[in-house]
């Protein structure tokens, strides 16, 4: 089940607001915790009871950070519990297909599945022990808020990565009003659009371009940019629709994303995308490996790594750990050339930021090294220019006017004050007032009739 869905929509989402509300406040939590758990054991039974124990696991090891005298070894017994589940479900495959590429003997190994959202749900139970650890927030001593944290079914499977701190007290005590209502579904409703609309669309081009044999360099380009764009339009969707859904349970969730591709820097780019994991790397990662304390050499090192482990976070294979090293480096000779003074004026800070993001999606995206590598080839004009026969019957009308619809509504916030809904949305007035409140609606509704007249789409990040 997936929230571009009509069983999430017409099913799951009444049935869970009817209970919801219906239950008194003091008992919210126990809705939210027992219809998450059956939101995720939608997929499969199994996977939910590793959740649980991964629950429980960690819920009870910070018992002991708290309180116990040896805290510094419970934190590490419970950080390490943590990060073997995800070392074994997630990586286990690639390091055993790496072992008997090498040649150094064989090893029969039955490929393991890996559990929808447990990248995230670990590095939330990490943060947790950490700050509990550092006494930046206080152990929970009631299961049943703690559990329902981990299992809030709005950011349960891609995040927004959620820290206890930023929602411990709306576990206890939180606003529910129909305003607060209205703008969570609000929210909800321009990210379903975001979602269906423009990234649904869009994936049937990518999938084609990214599959062509020998592209061309229109191909490629098409290519890139297309999954550009469908990546940011779905998971910017998907954080919209969990902060609205949460919004609409009386939650403030963080925001995930910040217009990321009008960045005029590749810092200023990991400060507005994916915002959740940019603090998680910096605050858990980062900084304990000494940050920028330790001098230049040092803090180049520190940049690098960082990001080669957020690379290998998204996924186990070679070609996650290139894009972080992609993404490490730029960003080390970022900083190198802002200590010597220097600074690109935005008009072409800008587009060349945008230009090094696209570059390293093309990796992130192909299924194989063999295949970034072709399409890098052909986007330097090893294969011709235009568009290739192979691609060009593939592309439908439509897919070329949600191109340019995306592309308008990335650059649009661009323009700040000059555009009336930027502005504060109790000052606007008559007819753009009108659109703020109802446009949501109607794209809502379009959205609808799409998803109506195709297969449901999962959302990328569920993959990771």
């Amino acid at each position: 089940m997936i929230f571009a869905s009509f069983e999430f929509l017409f099913l799951f989402l009444p049935v869970f607001f009817a209970v919801y509300f219906l239950t008194p406040f003091r008992w919210r939590n126990w809705p939210i915790l027992i219809l998450s758990w059956a939101f995720y054991a939608w997929w499969r039974v199994d996977f939910l009871a590793l959740l649980v124990a991964v629950t429980v696991f960690t819920f009870l090891v910070a018992l002991r950070v708290d309180g116990a005298r040896h805290r510094g070894a419970w934190l590490a017994f419970g950080v390490a519990g943590n990060l073997a589940v995800l070392a074994y479900f997630k990586y286990a495959n690639f390091g055993v297909e790496t072992f008997n590429a090498l040649g150094w003997g064989t090893i029969r190994w039955a490929e393991i599945v890996l559990p929808i959202g447990l990248s995230f749900y670990v590095l939330q139970s990490v943060s947790y022990l950490v700050d509990v650890y550092r006494r930046d927030v206080p152990v929970s001593r009631s299961f049943v808020n703690y559990a329902a944290y981990k299992a809030i079914f709005a950011q349960l499977i891609a995040g927004p990565i959620v820290r206890y701190a930023e929602i411990e007290q709306e576990l206890k005590s939180r606003e529910h009003s129909l305003v607060l209502f209205g703008a969570g579904a609000r929210r909800f409703m321009a990210g379903f659009a975001m979602k269906v609309v423009i990234a649904d669309t869009l994936a049937p081009l990518v999938d084609a371009a990214f599959a062509l044999p020998a592209p061309s360099g229109g191909d490629a380009w098409v290519a890139a940019l297309a999954y550009t764009l469908q990546l940011f339009f779905d998971f910017a969707g998907y954080s919209a629709m969990a902060v609205g859904l949460a919004m609409m349970m009386g939650f403030h969730f963080p925001q995930n994303f910040a217009n990321p591709y009008l960045s005029t820097s590749i810092q200023e780019f990991w400060q507005r995308w994916h915002m959740t994991l940019s603090r998680f790397l910096r605050d858990y990662l980062y900084v304990p490996l000494g940050g920028n304390r330790r001098g230049a050499v040092r803090t180049y090192l520190n940049l690098l790594a960082t990001m080669v482990i957020g690379g290998f976070w998204h996924g186990a294979s070679w070609a996650f750990i290139i894009w972080g090293c992609w993404h490490g480096a730029l960003l080390a000779l970022h900083r190198l050339w802002s200590r010597g003074g220097h600074a690109l004026p935005a008009a072409l800070g800008l587009p060349l930021t945008f230009l090094a993001v696209l570059l390293g999606w093309v990796v992130f995206r192909a299924p194989d090294l063999g295949t970034a590598w072709r399409l890098y080839a052909a986007m330097a004009g090893g294969h011709g220019w235009g568009i290739s026969d192979g691609l060009a019957w593939q592309i439908l009308p439509e897919q070329w006017w949600v191109l340019a619809l995306g592309l308008v509504l990335c650059a649009l916030p661009g323009f700040g004050a000059w555009l009336p809904w930027q502005r504060d949305p109790q000052a606007i007035r008559g007819m753009w007032r009108l659109g703020w409140q109802v446009g949501p609606s109607v794209a809502f509704v379009l959205a609808l009739v799409l998803l109506y007249s195709r297969a449901a789409v999962p959302f990328l990040y569920f993959q990771f």
